[in-house]
């Protein structure tokens, strides 16, 4: 296949046949492949234009940046892992932490640098010993406590920064997006946060237009009179222009902060390549040490010009589901259209236009989501709570990473938050396992519960009486 640009037609080139696909290495007629590459631009903006404005970043760097990102992943795994590489939300927290203490623009894409160069690293590591070395050093405990400190401890920027600006139109959005995540199908489901961002402009406007002025804080500072939708910088923006670029800034207190989140990007790349390979019917597993590398690089190469990293798109994933359609050749039109997009100064004038109100009523569901991938990854590794070793280092880690608990070495160096709340999770957990006694590290399946099973046992009466109960006839 060699770099993964050549693509065979799919049959007629218009509709796949009943239960056929397309493959990675096929494609339908370049008109349709445009209109599917649209297709995932739309699926990635709902994140991938919300998590720049959070981080206080350029959205149009950021959109042209997954558009360079995405065809770097593409050409690095050669076209065999079909993804979308869009604006990490993981690192929403670690940017709002580095500001809180001082920190710019500058200092947050620094910051992040050095994540994306160890999670190069990371996957070079892979590709030399095997996914083995992820499980052995970050098990399922561990991982889904640090995605779980990581995401909610966004929860005081929701409460303190967006949703006081204006709580009426942060409750409503909350609650129309709710709706759109649970009750819409297919793929209006995957871009329930882009629907939720339109409801809100709209709802924003209408309060403008029947109440008037509000009055209330703005970025959590003082309160102050302000249109809730202002679009005076829509219509002095330019229509083709450069985005804004800088250097990235590097400080060892803000890089501390940010290393925690390599963990989550490593978690999401070993799932979404997982993922694709069981929708592909291939077996890429051998190519994790290679998407792990390239999401690194690409987000090396994003932040060393001022913009946000990046990590491939379980959004784009939920599309290719939906459709059936695996080609590349999407993707590759779909990063062609976020280059576009990355040239019009308007489209980000837009973007840096969402109400404050807005914000908060996604972020209230959007950073709970980040938080219980956590508890997901959990779920799916069956991760025994019930045991003192997984539960200590996590409970510890968890809090101290939510709470804000803080550790000072000195004057000018401290750890708090998400980092200090990884390194207990991680260490601790390690400690303990060199120092715990055998029966602790057996399989949870083949002993007793060594706390109090709770509601479990409740579970566990009910699923023995329901079973002993007669079956009803139909």
């Amino acid at each position: 296949m060699g770099l993964g640009v050549r693509w065979t037609l799919h049959g007629d080139g218009r509709t796949p046949a009943p239960g056929a696909v397309v493959r990675p290495d096929e494609r339908l007629s370049w008109p349709r492949t445009a209109g599917l590459g649209a297709q995932h631009v739309v699926a990635m903006f709902g994140a991938s234009f919300v998590a720049p404005v959070l981080m206080g970043l350029d959205p149009n760097l950021a959109i042209m940046m997954s558009g360079v990102a995405t065809a770097i992943f593409l050409l690095a795994t050669k076209g065999k892992v079909p993804s979308y590489l869009g604006c990490s939300l993981s690192f929403v927290g670690v940017a709002a932490a580095i500001r809180a203490t001082g920190g710019d623009s500058a200092t947050v894409t620094g910051a992040v640098f050095a994540v994306g160069a160890a999670l190069f690293l990371a996957g070079l590591a892979v590709q030399r010993f095997g996914a083995r070395i992820i499980h052995a050093a970050m098990p399922p405990v561990v991982t889904g406590a640090v995605v779980m400190l990581i995401g909610f401890n966004l929860a005081p920027v929701t409460a303190s920064t967006y949703w006081p600006q204006d709580q009426w139109t942060a409750l409503l959005v909350m609650l129309f997006t709710g709706l759109a995540v649970v009750a819409l199908r297919g793929f209006l489901s995957r871009i329930a946060i882009f629907l939720g961002l339109i409801f809100g402009y709209g709802i924003s406007w209408i309060f403008d237009l029947v109440l008037g002025k509000i009055n209330s804080p703005v970025g959590g500072g003082a309160a102050t009179e302000h249109w809730r939708l202002d679009l005076s910088g829509v219509a002095k923006a330019d229509w083709i222009g450069l985005p804004s670029f800088h250097a990235p800034s590097f400080e060892w207190s803000a890089i501390l902060v940010a290393l925690p989140v390599v963990i989550a990007l490593i978690a999401e790349n070993a799932g979404h390549v997982k993922a694709v390979g069981e929708m592909t019917g291939d077996n890429i597993d051998d190519k994790l040490g290679t998407a792990i590398a390239a999401d690194g690089a690409a987000s090396m190469l994003s932040t060393a010009v001022g913009g946000p990293p990046n990590t491939t798109y379980s959004e784009n994933i939920g599309v290719m589901a939906a459709t059936r359609v695996y080609s590349t050749a999407a993707y590759w039109a779909a990063a062609f259209f976020a280059l576009l997009f990355g040239l019009c100064p308007k489209f980000g004038a837009i973007v840096a236009a969402i109400p404050g109100g807005v914000l908060g009523g996604i972020t209230v569901i959007l950073y709970g989501m980040i938080g219980l991938l956590g508890a997901q990854i959990w779920i799916n590794a069956k991760v025994d709570l019930r045991n003192p070793l997984n539960l200590v280092p996590a409970a510890a880690g968890i809090i101290i990473g939510v709470g804000g608990v803080s550790l000072k070495f000195t004057d000018s160096f401290e750890l708090s938050g998400i980092a200090l709340g990884t390194i207990v999770v991680i260490t601790g957990y390690h400690v303990l396992r060199a120092l715990a006694p055998a029966h602790m590290k057996e399989a949870s399946e083949e002993r007793e519960p060594l706390l109090d099973a709770g509601t479990s046992s409740y579970d566990a009466e009910e699923t023995t009486s329901s079973s002993s109960r007669p079956t009803p006839d139909h």
